[in-house]
């Protein structure tokens, strides 16, 4: 029998764990060496000792590493001007039979969750949820010391009573000066106080990659903080024609909406409104209406409590490749005038359907939402220079914007639902069968209904439907089967690969490119 020495194994177990811390040391110092010389861009030393090397570097670069500042000087500063917003309304009465569920929401409602505001407002549970009041929460912050704030329109929209609370803890009830529900913001002031910490609009534009810090009151969390960056710019997300949004990756939740997104420079660069979330909650896609837009509505608001803007009193839609390529512009660029409205500023100053509308006041019009939302910048009454390309040539149009009516008072003709006492006449190189509109009742007087549509053609590839009403073919107006046959055989004679009609579904007027087949 072999005797073991108790020390012996003791020490040799002592010293292969030794071993092994030490390596541990090695890797973990190796690991803090590299960090140290990547952040300061220093070489490597040589040495015999690994151990003395990585001692050396840190004891020696201890007080020279620049360490992340973070955001905590920049956080002090601009917290004190964030508000949390407290509404409360009286609470309708809703009928459980007329309840309906997320099928009757538009796609865009269901694709993108608001939070804060009536939308988001707990029941209040002492009523069952059926009388008395409810109550929401969003953010906004002071933008004057005597308390002017900004907020969303849908946090305070049909509110009864508005409160604020500050980042001290005081509060007071505050009023509506005025909402602008087009692009979703609101003015409130505080009743009584004065010295409140304010926060400026940003002068600049944001920048994709950009630092933003959002600070708001999340789920009732007030004087929360979070960081991201500027994903992108120019977003449209359904909510209106002057969507022009930027897009951040700071996360926000219920509650943030009204609060400020800033700049490194503590300057507001948004307010945050609307998040992508299948979840409810924050997945890093959140929108932020734009420094400058808020700038130009609140001014309004301050001023006269409402917003007014400029109009010109056409349809437009954007110019596809399809479109661009029948009316031979060499780039999809401009908006086109699908339908300018009777007795408007652009149909007064010659403006017609089928125009590309290119620069406004020296300004490059990229796209139809571009258009909207210059337009809607210019005050009503001003004069405005239009590059317009009529029938292939450009042209200058001078117009006095009108006021953009609160209300939709253009109306279709007729409208027009495919009934009638005729099956109309084929048109084979479409796919289509269309009748005379005086022929179909309701359809009134002009263009061809269109009383079937083939499956797999041409027009119903380009979203042709049973009930549209054509007015236009390839620039001409038409009346009749052979009108738009023979409106077809000229863009085939002048090599045209595609046909641009003018349509009219309900009450609305657009162009649709129809490529044209051959023979």
């Amino acid at each position: 029998m072999t005797n073991k020495n108790p020390s012996t194994s003791t020490s040799h177990r002592e010293l292969k764990r030794s071993l092994l811390s030490a390596r541990k040391l090695a890797l973990m110092t190796s690991v803090v060496t590299g960090l140290c010389i990547a952040g300061n861009g220093f070489g490597t030393s040589s040495g015999n000792s690994f151990f003395g090397t990585a001692a050396h570097a840190q004891a020696s670069n201890a007080t020279t590493v620049a360490q992340p500042s973070g955001f905590a000087e920049l956080v002090e500063r601009v917290k004190p001007s964030v508000i949390s917003v407290k509404v409360t309304m009286k609470e309708k009465v809703v009928d459980a039979d007329s309840k309906t569920d997320d099928s009757s929401d538009s796609p865009m409602e269901r694709f993108f969750r608001r939070f804060g505001g009536p939308e988001g407002m707990p029941q209040n549970p002492d009523r069952g949820g059926r009388h008395g009041e409810m109550m929401g929460q969003g953010s906004g912050f002071f933008i004057s010391s005597d308390g002017y704030a900004v907020t969303n329109n849908h946090v305070v929209d049909g509110a009864d009573k508005v409160e604020v609370t500050t980042e001290a803890g005081r509060t007071f009830t505050a009023k509506v000066i005025g909402t602008d529900p087009r692009t979703d913001i609101a003015l409130i002031k505080v009743d009584g106080g004065s010295g409140f910490p304010l926060v400026k609009l940003s002068e600049g534009k944001a920048r994709i990659g950009d630092w933003v810090l959002a600070v708001g009151n999340p789920f009732g969390l007030g004087g929360t903080v979070t960081a991201g960056i500027v994903s992108a710019s120019g977003r449209d997300i359904g909510s209106g024609p002057y969507d022009d949004f930027l897009q951040i990756d700071a996360p926000v939740n219920k509650g943030n909406s009204g609060g400020p997104s800033f700049n490194m420079q503590g300057e507001v660069v948004g307010v945050n409104t609307a998040i992508y979330s299948p979840s409810g909650g924050s997945v890093g896609i959140a929108f932020s209406i734009p420094a400058s837009t808020v700038k130009t509505v609140i001014a309004q608001l301050k001023d006269k409590g409402s917003v007014s803007r400029g109009w010109i009193g056409v349809q437009i839609q954007p110019v596809s490749q399809d479109i661009a390529d029948s009316l031979g512009l060499k780039k999809a660029e401009g908006a086109l005038v699908a339908d300018p409205q009777k007795d408007g500023p652009a149909a007064k100053a010659g403006v017609e359907a089928g125009d590309v509308i290119t620069a406004v006041n020296g300004q490059t019009i990229k796209d139809a939402r571009e258009l909207a939302r210059v337009i809607s910048g210019i005050s009503p009454g001003t004069t405005a220079k239009l590059d317009v390309l009529h029938q292939g040539k450009t042209k200058v149009v001078n117009l006095t914007l009108g006021q953009l009516p609160n209300a939709r008072e253009i109306k279709a003709d007729a409208e027009t639902d495919g009934k009638g006492s005729t099956h109309g006449t084929d048109v084979p190189s479409l796919g289509l069968t269309v009748a005379p509109a005086g022929k179909v009742d309701g359809a009134g007087k002009e263009g061809v209904v269109v009383t079937k549509v083939e499956p797999k053609s041409a027009a119903a590839e380009r979203g042709l439907k049973k009930g549209d009403l054509i007015l236009e073919v390839a620039g001409k107006s038409v009346s009749s089967a052979g009108d738009v046959s023979a409106a077809l055989e000229g863009a085939r004679t002048e090599k045209k690969g595609s046909v641009l009609m003018r349509l009219r579904s309900g009450d609305a007027s657009h162009y649709v490119a129809v490529p044209l087949a051959n023979g």
